[in-house]
């Protein structure tokens, strides 16, 4: 036999090798149900050698055209059917890891401003080191994704523009999206995977690591963070840096009023102070009139009489002036401490790093219903820091703020936060944010019950809603989505030219594949471990993720999850079926209604046969727009 080399599609000579004509075959049988015995396989890859013999050297493309005429000159027509199955897969694979080597050019050598693909998440500077690093990783799994995992039907739907497949880079590793739950993430403290940090015991502590919680997260998930009560949990950081606060007013003002005594170092003073200081009857108030500051004059009173008398022989004539001026100074004390805490907050917020430093965490804080002077003034300075903007006064991007409307918390002008909700608005106005979630709401309101604030609906952002659970406690924190997938509306509409019947065959279609799909990305993440989530779900911020070992499988909490199908161009999809959109005509509005509600009652079908959170949302375009 004189064929010595084989030249590759690439140009490559390679020596010449049997097994792989053999090997080849093989597997094409394999995929036809083993319908050639291995002498077959033999005898036909004895054929090809008896073909090419006579050559020096011939070309993959060659031997495989071979291969197909003497499987069909064997009547082996499945095998034959199979291997050229096996050859277009190939073909492809080699299309697309041409077109991945040259997105990596464009990621390593063009700027973002003259690439498509590089500003496609504005959170994300990949003009930089780390969002190059970041974005060549994306790629290489969406390649990985299209090409190894995904099933030629889930592929074409998404290749064909007719769903689009979100973060499909990550949906071999994690999924969406979490809302936080802050106090009971801070009781006892907690972890971030590299060191243990305790309760935090000052608004700024607090406010700290409310955005140490969300970059810690937002590690351990593809999608954004958000916390579902932020003024609650700031309330309690308040409430710490008030008492600090009394304590150290009350030692400024007896060593003011006798200087000629030592009172030791605050900490010494603590010792003796905080045992007789009656806290409980002691709290921040917003005006001197609250019935509530004369209970903490006099605490403070009775404590500073107790110390003076019995630990420092002095006499207590002074000891009510000095608290009343104690506990005027401690309450405008926490008033600049937290508006120094959350003005910090924000400026984290927008240069603390995840993802390899890549970008910044997307946040969202959700507040406006404490009503207590701690929560109303965590909210009041969180707005004033955004409305006073970043260092050069620039409008930040995160987090996005989500203010929480309700009557007869702040809706009304006889509410009590119906100021808090005043100022909102003139923050918007200026910076965009927040925005607001109305919880009166009937698909809102049903959900709410005073005085819990994990029954209020609270918001990713501008982005998903979780509170229904057919599988738990209905509530907003320790919840979120697991990932959605996209139909494209005007698609179906441009295709069924006007014809009704074949556009709903259509959507229907695709909603069944949008759903198939989600169940296979739900079959791989279930296998994961909570080692493999050591904040999420190594920390318990997850639902019930607290009652798992470390190597235990996270499938049992991920019944806890929203999983979704979201649909894209209702207004273009209308315009294509009968020529007006929703805002055109009565019509329009009506057919609009009937394609969303379709794809309710089909999520709703799912939720009722699979005992699963389905929903439905008008999905955020930027990853589908001009698709």
């Amino acid at each position: 036999m004189n064929l010595k080399t084989v030249t590759k599609r690439s140009g490559h000579t390679v020596p010449y090798n049997r097994e792989k004509i053999y090997n080849a075959i093989l597997g094409a049988n394999k995929d036809a149900g083993k319908k050639m015995t291995e002498k077959d396989v033999d005898e036909v890859t004895s054929q090809v050698e008896w073909d090419i013999q006579d050559r020096e050297n011939v070309s993959v493309e060659e031997i495989q055209d071979i291969v197909e005429q003497e499987l069909m000159k064997y009547d082996f027509y499945d095998i034959a059917k199979k291997y050229i199955t096996y050859r277009q897969k190939h073909a492809e694979r080699r299309i697309a890891q041409k077109h991945l080597m040259s997105s990596y050019k464009d990621i390593f050598f063009a700027d973002a401003v003259d690439v498509d693909s590089k500003r496609d998440n504005a959170n994300i500077n990949t003009d930089a080191s780390m969002g190059i690093m970041l974005k060549l990783g994306a790629e290489g799994a969406k390649h990985f994704v299209d090409n190894y995992v995904l099933t030629d039907e889930f592929r074409e739907a998404d290749k064909e523009n007719w769903i689009h497949i979100h973060d499909k880079d990550f949906s071999l590793i994690t999924f969406n999206c979490c809302q936080i739950d802050l106090l009971k993430l801070f009781r006892g403290g907690f972890s971030t995977g590299h060191g243990f940090l305790r309760e935090p015991n000052s608004i700024r502590s607090y406010a700290s690591l409310a955005a140490i919680a969300i970059q810690s997260n937002q590690n351990d998930m593809f999608g954004g963070q958000a916390i579902n009560a932020f003024d609650y949990a700031m309330a309690d950081g308040v409430r710490k840096s008030f008492r600090k606060a009394v304590i150290s007013e009350a030692h400024k003002a007896l060593m003011y009023q006798f200087d000629d005594h030592d009172f030791g170092t605050e900490k010494e003073f603590k010792a003796v102070f905080k045992p007789v200081m009656k806290f409980d009857a002691c709290s921040y108030t917003e005006k001197p009139e609250d019935p509530r500051a004369a209970e903490s004059v006099q605490a403070i009173e009775q404590a500073l009489a107790s110390v003076m008398a019995d630990t420092y022989q002095l006499p207590v004539d002074e000891a009510g002036r000095l608290a009343r001026n104690v506990y005027r100074m401690a309450c405008a004390d926490v008033v600049e401490e937290t508006h120094q805490a959350m003005e910090a907050m924000i400026h984290n917020f927008n240069t603390l790093h995840s993802r390899a430093g890549a970008q910044v965490p997307f946040s969202s804080l959700n507040y406006g219903m404490d009503t207590s002077p701690e929560g109303r003034l965590a909210t009041r300075e969180v707005l004033n820091a955004i409305w006073s903007g970043l260092g050069n006064g620039e409008t930040p991007i995160f987090p996005i703020s989500v203010f929480q409307l309700k009557a007869g918390v702040n809706y009304n002008p006889e509410d009590p936060n119906y100021d808090l909700f005043q100022q909102a608005c003139k923050v918007s106005a200026k910076r965009l944010f927040p925005n607001f979630v109305n919880i009166d709401a009937p698909y809102n309101l049903q959900y709410y019950k005073p005085g819990d604030y994990n029954s209020t609906v609270a918001t990713m952002g501008c982005r998903t809603r979780v509170m229904s659970n057919v599988n738990g406690p209905e509530e907003s924190g320790s919840r979120g989505n697991f990932a959605f997938t996209t139909i494209n509306l005007p698609k179906l509409a441009l295709e069924a030219k006007g014809d009704m019947d074949k556009f709903w065959q259509l959507y229907d279609k695709y909603i069944e594949i949008s759903h198939d799909y989600i169940q296979a990305r739900l079959a791989v993440i279930a296998e994961k471990h909570v080692y493999n989530y050591p904040f999420l779900m190594g920390q318990g911020v997850w639902m019930d993720s607290e009652k798992l070992r470390p190597d235990d499988s996270i499938k049992d909490v991920l019944k806890h999850a929203s999983y979704s199908v979201g649909f894209c161009g209702l207004a273009e999809c209308l315009k294509a079926l009968i020529g007006k959109h929703h805002g055109e005509s009565a019509e329009a509005q009506e057919l609009g209604l009937k394609i969303v509600g379709h794809l309710r009652e089909r999520m709703d079908k799912y939720t009722e046969e699979e005992h699963m959170n389905w929903s439905c949302f008008a999905t955020p375009a930027e990853s589908t727009a001009g698709q």
